[in-house]
């Protein structure tokens, strides 16, 4: 009598531990999908574009090259070749009926929950790879911004940059060849990052993208 309890009672505990193991995996957290280009990025070698104290700086991001991705975030990431510390005032994303410079709507952009954050380039936790060159440039990752970017609208990153030394060294990684779907200008002595919705930006890109190398779901 005691053996047939003995096997009862084993057969139930390895059953609950099965059941257990079981349960454990079904609540296992899957991994976060890998992040996806929404539009072509900078490849290949870069050079530098420096000198951005007191310049608003845009970078466009035409509707017409975006991947078919769907995805409720975007993620810009920034490329330094020279400078110790970049300083913005503010920056933003404009959006815009495709073919238009009519602002349809405002979008705040942050680094580290601010639009007006300090980057230590010297940071080696911020940029491991010390100093900064257009062989060695120091990729920012922003954080994300909530939105769904869609081919129906272009789409314009404004970032105003202080007027300090600190910018005036400041190197901006731009691709040597047009080969990413990115482009940019810049406009000195403005702070273009407080348009409204129905204002007009002065102009669209005319060069290759600054800055601005990729932009990402995550």
């Amino acid at each position: 009598m005691n053996t047939v309890q003995k096997i009862a009672t084993l057969t139930l505990m390895l059953f609950a531990i099965t059941v257990s193991g079981f349960s454990q995996k079904s609540h296992t957290p899957r991994p976060d999908a890998e992040p996806q280009n929404l539009v072509r990025g900078v490849s290949g070698p870069i050079g530098s574009d420096n000198s951005w104290a007191n310049f608003s700086l845009l970078d466009a991001i035409p509707g017409s090259g975006l991947y078919p991705i769907t995805s409720t975030t975007t993620v810009f990431y920034f490329g330094f070749t020279a400078g110790t510390e970049a300083d913005i005032t503010n920056m933003v994303l404009y959006t815009t009926a495709r073919g238009s410079l009519k602002v349809t709507a405002v979008t705040p952009v942050k680094l580290g929950g601010v639009s007006n954050p300090s980057i230590i380039l010297t940071n080696t936790s911020v940029c491991p790879t010390q100093p900064l060159s257009t062989a060695n440039p120091c990729i920012v990752r922003f954080d994300p911004t909530s939105i769904t970017l869609a081919p129906a609208n272009d789409y314009y990153l404004i970032v105003f940059f202080t007027n300090n030394t600190n910018n005036s060294s400041l190197g901006a990684a731009q691709p040597r060849t047009l080969q990413s779907t990115l482009g940019s200008t810049f406009f000195g002595g403005q702070d273009l990052t407080h348009l409204t919705v129905g204002q007009s930006l002065p102009g669209g890109a005319d060069r290759a993208t600054n800055f601005l190398m990729y932009v990402m779901t995550n």
